[in-house]
């Protein structure tokens, strides 16, 4: 079973902000906490609210474990060799970062089940693009994740 780990939740919060009011993402949608999507589109008024008033540290990262908790399930389904929790933490920020079918159909996921836990950060290091521009927050965001990945260090 995988989980996230709370050193985890607070890798994933320090690469993705924390924010305890309402804000539009980058693409225009209505979030809150760590990432957390209250509807498509931006804020207009018909938030929850919970979310309209402000929400606590506590909230934003029980919101963010329960977000956390789909990527979780595809890495419990998809990766078929031991991982240590700082393994799981990395490809769980990462799976949350991409996408649970990125993660699926990735060069990645083939060559972990293979055993080859090697070649992780490399792989890692290939998804920092985001609409073919290179995002040198994600490129920040992939080294961390594969020194996680690789010898269990956590950036906070």
């Amino acid at each position: 079973k995988c989980t996230l780990s709370i050193k985890g939740a607070a890798f994933i919060a320090h690469f993705e902000g924390l924010k305890l009011n309402l804000y539009n993402d980058p693409v225009g949608h209505a979030t809150i906490g760590v990432g957390h999507l209250v509807h498509k589109g931006p804020i207009n008024g018909s938030e929850p609210a919970e979310f309209r008033k402000g929400i606590s540290r506590e909230r934003a990262f029980e919101l963010l474990q329960q977000d956390a908790r789909t990527a979780a399930d595809e890495i419990a389904g998809s990766v078929k060799v031991k991982l240590n929790q700082q393994q799981i933490d990395a490809l769980i920020s990462f799976t949350f970062n991409v996408g649970t079918g990125a993660f699926r159909d990735s060069t990645l996921l083939r060559l972990l089940n293979g055993g080859d836990y090697g070649s992780v950060p490399a792989q890692l290091n290939r998804w920092t693009k985001a609409s073919g521009q290179t995002l040198p927050g994600l490129v920040t965001r992939r080294k961390a994740e594969g020194a996680l990945f690789r010898n269990g260090t956590y950036v906070s």
